[in-house]
This record gives structure tokens, C-alpha cells and sequence, in this order.
């Protein structure tokens, strides 16, 4: 589905992400972790199309995507939460959905005039709409203007609006970071409801470990720029230069 090849990037003399080669299954969640600084946002930045590489390729369901900017990479299936909110504060929560629906259903627009069309279209959406508030269980808050929302709620909208998008890769760079106890849990069902579909492929940078053991199905280690672990979560986690050096895990095991 997803796949760097060779990805680098330099800013002056430092490598920030250097020559990572790797490919990401349908049906499978990845947890990218490493230490602060170890490159997983900006290697997160480089598959989204927010910074351009200086070396490598990006390629989706096996197409290079390397020259394609932010909009289009989202519109070729590649959506990326929580790192730029992408909502519309003074709309609200049902109309920003519908706004990602109509998009991604943009083609069905240019067929020209059908009045029928048109109505049956409109129905369409609305239906969609509303099977994704459901989804991210924000029927309620369907007519609240999105400013008003909480800061949980604003982040399940986003995802909310990359399911409206029909993404079918999904980038999470910490998802519960600036959370509360009862918020988390919300964000962290949906992304488990998305692991369900075997079609989409999940990333998620993630510090909180918990998370990243109950969750993903491989663990790849990030640092200094550079892929020092690739494997499943128990082996890579196990591993005690890992541990020691990249997880910041004590000899006690804490995190």
C-alpha cells in the first residue's frame, strides 16, 4: 500500500531522516518510536508531503507520489491527522463532514446538469454524512460549530473527516497527546475500529507504550534519523538496546 524508498532529508549539515527504506501492508497498524528528535514527525512530514525530500521516493499502491503535493497526496488516499488541523471552526460538525464527502466524491459533479442527479446525489451525501457521525458517535453534536467543541472532540471530527475522505492510508502522530483520562479512550476505539478493515493501513507515532503494545501489529525504531528496529511489537520491544537507548524503558522496565 505504502511504501519509502532510500527516503532522506538534511537541514544545513544535519540528516534528519536518513535513506529509510520501508513498506506498509494493508490491514496492518505500525507504531513508529524513538526518542525525541529521532526523525519519526519529520519522516511522518516527508510521506505526507509537508516537507520535500532531498532524496528518495514515497510510493502508494504503486505509484510514485514523490512530486505530489499535500492535496493531492490526500486525495490519493493518504490522510494524516493531528498534526495540521484541517476543520472549519465557524461551520459545524455536520457540515464540515459533508464538505469531506462532497470532495471525495467530487467526480460525480462533473456529469453536467440532471436535476434527478443532483437530488440523488444530495441524498447521497447526507446519508454518508451521517453514517460517519455515527461512526465517530458525534450525532449529537452534529449542529454544534465546531469552535465550541472540546479538544477531544475536535480531534475525533478530524478523523471523522478522513473516513469522509475515503483515506486508505491513516497517520496518526500522537493522537492522545493534550487529552484527558477520559477523552483518550474515544480516539483510541476509533483507531481500532479502523484496524478492523483489512483495506486501510495505519501509522501511528505514539510515546505513551501501553498504547503502542495494545495496538500495533509491527514496531519500527527511529534514531538519529536513521531505522535501527523492524519487527513485531514483543521482539522489538524486548530488544534491550532498545529499551535502553530508544524507548527510554529503565532496567526495571518503566517508561
Amino acid at each position: 500500500m505504502l511504501e519509502t524508498r532510500d527516503l532522506t532529508i538534511r537541514f544545513g549539515g544535519h540528516v534528519a531522516v536518513n535513506a529509510i527504506s520501508c513498506a506498509f501492508a494493508p490491514g496492518t497498524l505500525t507504531a513508529i518510536v524513538g526518542p525525541n528528535g529521532a526523525g519519526k514527525t519529520t519522516y511522518f512530514n516527508l510521506i505526507s508531503g509537508q516537507i520535500k525530500a532531498n532524496a528518495g521516493s514515497v510510493w502508494l499502491e504503486g505509484r510514485d507520489i514523490s512530486r505530489l503535493g499535500v492535496s493531492a497526496r490526500t486525495r490519493a488516499g493518504l490522510g494524516r491527522a493531528f498534526q495540521l488541523t484541517n476543520l472549519f471552526p465557524r461551520l459545524s460538525v455536520l457540515e464540515n463532514v459533508r464538505l469531506a464527502v462532497q470532495a471525495a466524491h467530487a467526480g460525480a459533479h462533473r456529469r453536467g446538469f440532471n436535476l434527478w442527479s443532483v437530488w440523488s446525489d444530495h441524498k447521497s451525501l447526507l446519508r454518508r454524512s451521517d453514517e460517519i457521525l455515527c461512526a465517530v458517535a458525534m450525532q449529537e453534536q452534529a449542529d454544534a460549530l465546531v469552535a465550541s467543541l472540546p479538544h477531544g472532540d475536535q480531534r475525533k471530527l478530524e478523523v471523522a473527516l478522513l473516513m469522509a475522505l475515503e483515506s486508505s492510508v491513516f497517520m496518526f502522530d500522537e493522537p492522545t497527546a493534550g487529552m484527558g483520562v477520559d477523552e483518550a479512550p474515544v480516539i483510541l476505539n476509533l483507531i481500532r475500529a479502523l484496524k478492523n478493515d483489512p483495506s486501510k493501513t495505519i501509522l501511528l507515532v505514539e510515546h505513551k507504550m501501553d498504547v503502542v503494545r495494545e495496538l500495533a501489529d509491527r514496531i519500527i525504531v527511529l534514531h538519529n534519523g536513521e531505522l535501527v528496529a523492524d519487527g513485531e511489537p514483543a521482539e522489538v520491544i524486548a530488544s534491550p538496546v532498545v529499551q535502553r537507548a530508544y524507548l527510554g524503558v529503565s532496567a526495571e522496565g518503566g517508561v
